[in-house]
């Protein structure tokens, strides 16, 4: 008979990331020119769920384009994978 070990070994959960993981990910997708920004978003959104917290918020001087502009086009883009963003002052 082939022994699996023991049964009631308590298994570490598989930690998930912190919304301020998961938006450190994406500034650094972003200094990528965008690398895995989909998955990176996906990341925050369900971090945001898992905190209840309804707005990601992001530092715009370690954006790459920290101009209006730039800054609307990423609100728009993470608006349509369901994320709220909002820039710090």
């Amino acid at each position: 008979m082939v022994s699996r070990g023991s049964t009631n070994q308590r298994r570490k959960p598989v930690s998930e990331p912190t919304v301020a993981q998961a938006t450190e990910s994406i500034y650094a997708s972003l200094r990528a020119d965008n690398a895995d920004i989909d998955a990176h978003i996906g990341t925050l959104k369900e971090a945001l769920a898992r905190e209840g917290i309804k707005q990601a918020v992001f530092d715009p001087t370690k954006l790459a384009q920290s101009n209006r502009s730039g800054r609307k086009l990423m609100q728009a883009y993470f608006r349509q994978r369901g994320v709220s963003v909002r820039f710090s002052d």
